[in-house]
């Protein structure tokens, strides 16, 4: 089972984590943002309290006996608990520290408090402890003065947070409830985007799921966006590459069948004749030895014509100076010439191509021999290469009767044979197939005309234009 997740699937995860990641963190800021804003609400109720404990001191006494005396009952504080949900606790301190009025356990305020700046009064918070209690804590530097003396008060006000709780808690209910609904909406929104947007490829997968095996018609284009475009379009090329590769096979079983069918059925018989004595001995095997010459040429270039498809899927061909590969050639089929007795002229250059050199070999080989078969004895036949900055050219010019009009029009299909030619020089019909493929895959082209001399055919002229190879980039001056 495959574990890659599907593009839907991607984008969703892709999209989804993110904003789940940032909405987590945003929640948790507006949390904290929410709770400082309530602590300052709350913290100027706690500096009013204190404000209001410091109104209600007085100065009695002069010099070193002046002291610090409140008329504050504690019942005057229940207008500052909210809700009867919060308590609160005071205490009052004077000039040296002693305790004034309030609550005597009340801690004492911390030695090194924290400079605030929110407030222009001489006021401190934090949070501290009282009965097992938190509460938090303001204290107040109060200055007290009288006709005859003066001192700074310490008033501590502490309140529980029974109220603050409640108030965080509804805050954080209230932010996630507002955070959950944009997560939820942003969720569909998002579902229904990557749904719309990942539907053409879905209709795509279903289109070719629902195709016949052997369906290779181009998928369709119109409808698909701007990002799927270049893959429908790389996908239909490939289908037109295997299209036109299973046509090929496909003709190529149907000509192999028919055209193996008619040696294979004149041996057979052959064969028979042989068993039944209709002729000598050796007369017999000659015949069933030139038919299978001729069924092995046969095979063999039919399966040549199936290897030059091979060569327009390959890219990465190597270079080969075509102009050795054509010499070879020559000397392979001296014997032919020689037995013909054929006025030979071979004039070659060094020709860097990139292909392969078997194809080169069969490409050559194919126009030379069919030369051959077509040069009367003793007639010339003559191979020139010559090239320029960007292509090499072979011509090979035969001493023949040229191609026919019946042939001109079907000069390139396979199997097509001049019907009047003579029957040393009939052949398959695959040659001039096979050179035009090999020709094609390099990138080249292939020409035959007829040479007219005083207004008749001398003979025929076969042309093949190839690229030569670009030189490789070595980074040295040429």
């Amino acid at each position: 089972m495959s574990t890659t997740l599907s593009l839907r699937r991607t984008l969703l995860l892709g999209i989804l984590l993110p904003l789940f990641g940032f909405v987590v963190v945003n929640t948790v800021v507006l949390y904290r943002q929410a709770l400082a804003a309530a602590d300052t609400a709350y913290d100027r109720t706690l500096l009013a309290t204190a404000k209001s404990l410091s109104e209600q001191l007085s100065v009695t006494g002069e010099g070193a006996d002046a002291h610090v005396s409140s008329t504050l009952l504690y019942s005057a504080l229940e207008a500052f608990e909210a809700d009867n949900r919060s308590r609160i606790f005071y205490r009052v301190s004077g000039f040296r520290g002693e305790m004034v009025s309030g609550f005597d356990d009340l801690p004492p305020p911390r030695a090194s408090l924290p400079d605030q700046k929110i407030y222009s009064a001489l006021v401190h918070f934090y949070d501290d402890s009282y009965r097992g209690m938190p509460v938090r804590m303001a204290v107040l530097l109060q200055p007290v003065a009288s006709s005859v003396a003066q001192g700074m008060t310490t008033i501590q006000v502490a309140e529980t947070l029974e109220l603050r709780q409640t108030l965080a808690r509804q805050i954080l209910v209230d932010t996630l409830w507002r955070q959950a609904a944009l997560v939820v909406v942003i969720v569909l929104v998002v579902v229904f985007v990557v749904q719309r947007a990942t539907r053409p490829v879905r209709s795509i997968s279903q289109a070719l799921a629902r195709r016949n095996e052997n369906d290779l018609s181009p998928l369709p284009t119109d409808s698909a966006p701007r990002e799927v475009l270049p893959l429908l379009e790389a996908t239909n090329q490939h289908m037109q590459r295997l299209s036109e590769l299973l046509a090929h096979q496909k003709r190529f079983v149907r000509d192999t069948s028919h055209q193996l069918r008619t040696p294979l059925a004149v041996l057979k018989t052959q064969v028979q004749s042989a068993r039944r004595g209709d002729v000598p001995p050796l007369q017999a095997l000659e015949e069933i030895g030139h038919t299978v010459d001729q069924a092995t040429e046969l095979a063999n270039q039919m399966l040549a014509l199936a290897k030059v498809e091979q060569l327009r899927q390959d890219k990465d061909a190597p270079v080969v100076d075509w102009g050795e590969v054509v010499r070879s050639v020559a000397l392979e089929l001296a014997p032919l010439i020689a037995d013909r007795s054929l006025d030979f002229s071979l004039d070659i250059c060094s020709a860097p191509v990139r292909s392969h050199a078997w194809a080169l070999k069969e490409l050559s080989r194919n126009l030379l021999h069919n030369a051959i078969k077509h040069c009367p004895p003793g007639s010339p036949l003559a191979v020139t290469q010559h090239r320029d900055s960007r292509t090499v050219a072979l011509s090979v010019s035969d001493s023949g009767p040229g191609i026919s009009p019946a042939l001109r029009e079907r000069l390139f299909q396979p199997f097509a044979t001049d019907h009047g030619a003579p029957p040393s020089s009939a052949g398959s019909g695959l040659g001039l197939a096979i050179c035009q493929g090999i020709v094609q895959s390099i990138g080249g082209s292939i020409g035959l005309d007829n040479r007219l001399e005083h207004g008749r055919v001398s003979g025929l002229d076969a042309t093949v234009r190839l690229p030569l190879a670009e030189p490789a980039n070595t980074g040295e001056p040429a």
